[in-house]
């Protein structure tokens, strides 16, 4: 399909917008969604400066899938898939709609590549820990497209590119994970500590930074053959592949900008990024 194709699959039910920015947002801990810190601060800040949407598109870290699929339901379930945090956070909900019409247009943008329309996954905590702190209200439709494990990082970031039409109707796409995401490694004596990181995760976030400032993206789509600190900064990529479908949707001339962007307990950073 082509872009004016791609236009009329959606234009009978979303108007057209002036072009809506890209988000990545390194969510973190869960207890970002009920805690009081910087990031949070950084979140809400961004939030007065975003166009209002008509829906979200959220790709999150802890949506990882064999396939591809997309949330279709009226009102997706508040999903508290992680343990051992207080009560307060399990009974946190987030009863934003979803948006089946959204869900289907997606799954067409996205041919030939097969997205099941899923109704049973709902919000999971990496999309409701950071959107409730964009809108507190719950008063923009969200879904959820899932990330195919099976898949190299260059198939997401073509993937997301077929979702680029999207941003003229008023969608707000978020990916969200971690850029610097060890768990096996994460120092829990200095979590408070204030941008603290270990060496190799202060490499990493470097040379990610740099790469996205200078726009090398293909560095970053190839984060398997890049250094030492690269690998340990990424054992795994379902954390890290929300922001190749970020920087997929990115456009020439726009502009990339950095914000939250600390390391946390030695192997995590909270670095965030805004295109437009």
């Amino acid at each position: 399909m082509n872009t004016l194709n791609d236009l009329h699959t959606i234009s009978s039910t979303f108007s057209n917008t002036e072009k809506m920015p890209v988000l990545f947002l390194g969510h973190g801990s869960p207890m970002n969604a009920i805690e009081e810190n910087q990031f949070v601060a950084g979140f809400r800040n961004l939030a007065k400066t975003l166009p209002a949407p008509n829906a979200i598109l959220c790709i999150s870290a802890h949506w990882f899938t064999k396939g591809t699929k997309v949330t279709a339901m009226e009102m997706p379930r508040t999903i508290h898939d992680f343990g051992g945090f207080p009560q307060a956070l399990f009974d946190v909900q987030y009863p934003a709609e979803g948006s089946p019409e959204l869900a289907i247009a997606t799954k067409e943008l996205l041919l030939p590549t097969e997205v099941e329309l899923d109704d049973e996954w709902g919000l999971d905590h990496g999309a409701w820990s950071v959107i409730k702190h964009l809108y507190p209200d719950a008063n923009v439709p969200v879904i959820q497209l899932s990330i195919d494990y099976s898949k190299p990082a260059q198939f997401h970031f073509e993937l997301a590119q077929k979702l680029s039409a999207l941003r003229h109707k008023g969608i707000l796409i978020i990916g969200s994970g971690n850029i610097v995401h060890n768990l096996r490694l994460v120092d829990y004596h200095n979590f408070d500590k204030d941008n603290y990181g270990y060496d190799w995760a202060i490499e990493a976030r470097a040379t990610v930074n740099d790469y996205l400032l200078d726009g090398n993206f293909q560095a970053l789509i190839n984060f398997e053959k890049q250094s030492k600190a690269l690998q340990l900064a990424i054992p795994t990529p379902e954390h890290y592949l929300p922001l190749i479908y970020t920087l997929g949707l990115k456009e020439k001339n726009e502009e990339l900008s950095l914000f939250n962007d600390k390391l946390v307990a030695g192997s995590l950073s909270m670095t965030s990024v805004r295109i437009l």
